[in-house]
Formats: structure tokens, sequence, C-alpha cells
């Protein structure tokens, strides 16, 4: 059924002015391609299913985007970036849209093997019959893909294509601002950690701008990392480094926490007791080093971890014109005086005193009294019992 040309003109003018205007302004992406595909429906597009693919320079995932099916809805979802080297991408519609720029169409009904790319196998098996893949051009040049199917016998009207194809100017309007947004977010934490990161896009830029925070603290160190350098092809030692944060990160994240900084082979990370006390942030922080040490099958992968509690700054400190996120003072060194001392008495995972009395007194074994750099009296330490 076609649709006289002025009633096709109204429509595209009251989709375009809503991606332009309100969508621009104050939707997610999730909230746009809803948005755009509800009105598109109401058009009479029988839409099955539309994705929105956005490549990002973010070192840990390739790409995110959004999914719209008729039965669940938009939902958000990412690609690592090991995805985008392999068959999943090369030769796929989306791989000519971004570097062609120019459309890709294909009929489900009469697909061929050996012709067309797997995914649109896929997508026939599951019920579409037709498949437009479209550029969304934004404005600092980058090009990202789009894609819409029905399940219509016979496909998109000619008329339906052309409309939707027409609108991808005002739909790239619309997305690149809340895209933009989200990358700055995700790029934020992937450097800053969730808590830092939504400090700083709040506005916590600033030279000085520090707060007060009471926060356990945990500092985790690689053992024997002069011996694994010498021993190890730089390949191999990168490689194991890797495996090593990612053990840490993951615990550390899984339990609530923000890693803030790698120093070399040590890792810092803070679990803030505001809105949990601080006893809960000291079993937080407890159970992210067992949740490392229980990932550890490499008898390469030794380290060890300290945990202390106590007020911490945090926020930026640099120069005029290089900023640093992240946290300062006693708690802190304290903490790194304990990393020192587990490696000197041999054991895996220390904590202080003031973190012994949040714990289980079968999660911890005395110490004793022992000297730490920079104290003038004797430090009374526990070893953490990490097995599970």
């Amino acid at each position: 059924m076609d649709i006289p040309a002025q009633d096709l003109a109204a429509i595209e003018t009251r989709i375009a002015n809503w991606l332009i205007g309100p969508a621009r302004r104050s939707c997610t992406p999730a909230e746009i391609v809803d948005g755009l595909v509800e009105r598109l429906v109401a058009a009479g597009i029988a839409l099955w299913r539309v994705r929105i693919a956005q490549q990002v320079a973010n070192p840990l995932i390739g790409a995110w985007g959004i999914l719209w099916t008729r039965s669940g809805g938009a939902e958000f979802y990412t690609v690592p970036r090991s995805v985008l080297q392999t068959n999943a991408f090369y030769g796929s519609p989306f791989e000519h849209v971004i570097k062609s720029r120019t459309r890709f169409r294909s009929s489900l009904e009469r697909l061929e093997r050996g012709r067309d790319h797997e995914v649109l196998f896929e997508l026939a098996a599951a019920g579409s019959t037709d498949y437009l893949a479209l550029p969304v051009e934004y404005g600092d040049g980058s090009v990202q893909a789009s894609a819409f199917t029905t399940d219509r016998p016979g496909g998109f009207r000619d008329w339906e294509a052309a409309l939707i194809e027409r609108l991808m100017p005002a739909m790239a309007a619309a997305l690149e601002p809340a895209a933009m947004r989200h990358s700055t977010a995700s790029l934020l934490e992937v450097y800053l950690g969730a808590g830092p990161a939504s400090r700083v896009a709040g506005g916590a830029f600033q030279r000085g701008a520090m707060t007060e925070i009471d926060a356990a603290v945990v500092i985790t160190d690689l053992r024997g990392y002069t011996d694994l350098s010498e021993r190890l092809a730089p390949d191999a030692l990168l490689q194991l480094l890797g495996t090593y944060f990612e053990m840490v990160v993951e615990s550390v994240r899984s339990e609530g926490g923000d890693v803030l900084k790698f120093i070399g082979d040590g890792v810092l990370s803070l679990f803030p007791a505001e809105g949990h006390g601080r006893q809960e942030a000291c079993a937080r922080a407890v159970r992210s080093v067992t949740g490392a040490f229980a990932q550890s099958n490499n008898p390469d992968l030794r380290f060890v971890a300290a945990v202390h509690v106590g007020p911490v700054v945090y926020g930026n400190i640099g120069s005029l014109d290089r900023l640093d996120f992240t946290v300062v003072g006693p708690t802190v060194n304290y903490a790194s005086r304990l990393e020192a001392a587990a490696k000197m008495l041999g054991k895996s995972a220390i904590c202080s005193q003031d973190v012994a009395r949040s714990l289980p007194a079968d999660r911890i074994g005395d110490l004793g009294q022992h000297m730490l750099k920079g104290f003038s009296d004797p430090q009374t330490l526990f070893e953490l019992k990490i097995a599970s």
C-alpha cells in the first residue's frame, strides 16, 4: 500500500523534527532508537529488527549499539574490540556501509551461499525477509552503521526504504550528541574508574577540587617482577601483566570498588565507605582480594595484597595543564607500608588492625607487632586468610 506524497512528506517532517528537536536535546541512544521505530511503525512500516552500531575509541570495547526487536524493544549492547577483527565484521554489510558510506540492501528471501554474508542467513532463519543497512554520518566525519529489517513477505516497499534513508541525516543529528556523551562517560570510566568518572563528569575537574572520604584502600603488587622481566620475552611479560591486571580489576569491580592507578606492576584500588559504612567497605575490599587470588593458577603470577581503611583525600592534583584523579593521605601511605611488609614477611595478603576489627575472627591471623617504615612505634599486623 502506497501513501500519498503529501501524507508521506508530512510523516517525514514530523519524524525529522522530533529527531533534531526533543530527541537530540534530551534522549538517550536507546530512547532515540525506540522513538524512531515507534514513529515508523505508526506510519505502517512493519519493522522487525533495528540495529544502530557505534564504533568507539575505547581500549576495552570496539563498539556499542542499540538493538531493537519487536518482542523486546530497545536494548543496549557492547562489542569487544576483538570481534571487529573477525569474519563477523569483515565482509559484513556493516563493513560495507562504514567503508563505502553507501547503503546496502538485500532481499533475505533469495540468499546464496558463497555470495551473501553469514549474518544475512542468520536473520533470514529468524524470520526476516528484507535487510537495509545505511550509513549514519556524524559531523566529525565518522561513519556509524544502522540496519533495518522487516518480516513482511516481499520485504520493504520502495517508499518505506526511501523514507528510512531520507531520515538518516536527522537520525545522525539526534544520535551524535547522545553518542558522544555516552562515549565520553565510558572512556572516563575506563581510565578513572566508575566513581571518579562520575565525579569528573559532574564537574570535579578543577585542580585542588578534592574531598575527604572514608574508604578501604587495597594495594596489590606482583612478586618477583625483576626476575620475570629478565626471564620472559617482552611479549610474554606483557601478556602475564595483562592477565594479572585483569584478575585484580575484575575482582575489584565485582565488589563495587574503583581501580584508581596502575603503578608499574602495582594496582591501587578504593572502596568508599559512604553509603555502606566502614565495615562493609572493608568486607568488599577483602572479598576482592580473595577473588583475585582465586583466579590465579599460574605459578609466575604471585602477588601480594594489603588492605587498610581510613580517611583519604580524593580528587584532582597536578600542575596547571596536567591533572591526575587519585587518592592521597596517611591511609594510602600506610597501605603502601603494609604491602612492603607483606613481601618482607612472606605473606600473600595482610591488613591493618583497623581492617581486622571489621572482619570475622576466622578470616584473620595475628602476625604480632612489626616496625613499618616511617613509624616510630611497632604496628600490629594481621594476615588475611584468603583461602575459600
